[in-house]
């Protein structure tokens, strides 16, 4: 590494023939050597490169080298370079005490003994290019460190997004176990009791009124196992890319009748009404997805709306189609309007718990496939109002 280190050396001197001898003497393949006639050419230097030594004759026109060595040791850039002192006066002058006083590390007399300043060079270059691998060393310690640093951070939240989404599997699967455990009940109630009249000859249980009431009831919770089929089908959908979207000519009005047409027994057993004011407004749209948007904004209504009146809501503005779903229930605190849209989140605010939370979720990427956005306005105990936005002919 040291050998791959290069030295600058200054020398400073005013007189062309000094500068010439000393470099003759000081060159060599690991050093640069650089030359200044003056101390206001030297300070240039200065301020331009880092330099492993600094020899500085001291009778100079003009600002001399102890004057010179005072500002370089008033600057921070070049406070740390050694400095050398060469000079042609007498030792009588105590030119020595006065350089060390300078912050020189050694003075030199003319006529200079080579072997002195080529060895006294050598040393502090040698000291340079050691500070400098020490320098790189630690210079890449600290980026190794820091790359450490980077890296345990990302380990960190790798580590947070694994334990989150362990949090979520077991979230989701203790929904989907009680989800569907919910109509699987149901289910074996109906068919023990149905047994149990067979068995006892008891036929008058199976009158026609009350036949067809069991199989409502069955097509309900039948009805309710594929809905939580579908919605983790459709979640696996959007996951990887494959939520397809065959868009046909639509009359919003119409899908929306026809929606609150076949939720009529869910209306009924949630002692509910609905309300509609529809427009009609024709569109580019796939009508199967649409009708899951309407159907999950409608049975959030019903399980969030505190058997209050539903107010559905179609409109055209401008080349949007506008479709509201007003319910005058809980209502949706700030902080859990955004949460809502999320995989298996739901209104955290009431003792309700039904549903998988994907149905949002589900609505909002149904909703974004078309180009349209969905947002939700609500208060806490004021009800809330889903409001989607469609343009008539996505692209």
């Amino acid at each position: 590494m040291l050998s791959k280190i290069e030295a600058k050396l200054l020398i400073v001197d005013d007189l062309p023939e000094n500068l010439l001898a000393l470099e003759g003497l000081i060159r060599g393949d690991d050093r640069q050597v650089y030359q200044a006639s003056s101390a206001d050419e030297a300070l240039s230097l200065l301020l331009q490169h880092e330099f492993a030594l600094a020899i500085l004759d001291v009778q100079m026109p003009g600002m001399n080298g102890f004057e010179l060595a005072e500002l370089m040791r008033g600057t921070e850039k070049t406070k740390h370079i050694p400095i050398v002192f060469v000079s042609a006066a007498g030792r009588e002058l105590n030119y020595a005490f006065k350089g060390y006083e300078s912050g020189a590390v050694d003075f030199l007399h003319k006529p200079l003994d080579i072997k002195a300043v080529t060895s006294k060079v050598t040393v502090f270059v040698e000291l340079y290019r050691q500070r400098q691998a020490i320098k790189q060393q630690v210079q890449a310690l600290e980026k190794s460190r820091q790359e450490q640093d980077t890296l345990l951070a990302e380990l960190r939240a790798t580590q947070e997004e694994l334990q989150l989404a362990v949090r979520m599997r077991d979230d989701f699967m203790s929904i989907v176990s009680h989800e569907v455990r919910t109509p699987l009940n149901g289910l074996m109630l109906e068919t023990q009791l149905r047994k149990l009249h067979l068995d006892k000859g008891n036929m008058a249980a199976f009158t026609p009124e009350k036949l067809r009431a069991m199989s409502e009831r069955d097509e309900r919770q039948i009805n309710s196992l594929t809905r939580l089929i579908e919605d983790m089908l459709d979640v696996s959908r959007i996951r990887t890319g494959k939520l397809s979207i065959l868009p046909t000519a639509v009359d919003l009005a119409e899908l929306v009748a026809r929606v609150v047409e076949n939720f009529e027994s869910q209306l009924s057993a949630a002692g509910c009404s609905i309300s509609l004011d529809v427009q009609p407004v024709t569109g580019y749209w796939d009508a199967f997805r649409l009708e899951q948007v309407v159907a999950n904004l409608l049975t959030n209504a019903l399980r969030y709306g505190a058997r209050q009146p539903v107010e559905i809501s179609v409109e055209r503005q401008g080349e949007q189609a506008c479709l509201r779903v007003r319910d005058h229930g809980i209502g949706i605190s700030s902080t859990d309007q955004e949460r809502i849209f999320q995989q298996f989140e739901r209104v955290a605010s009431t003792s309700v718990r039904q549903g998988l939370g994907l149905g949002l979720f589900i609505t909002r990427q149904i909703v974004a496939a078309h180009q349209g956005h969905i947002q939700v306005y609500s208060e806490l105990g004021q009800g809330a109002c889903f409001e989607v936005s469609l343009p008539l002919s996505p692209s």
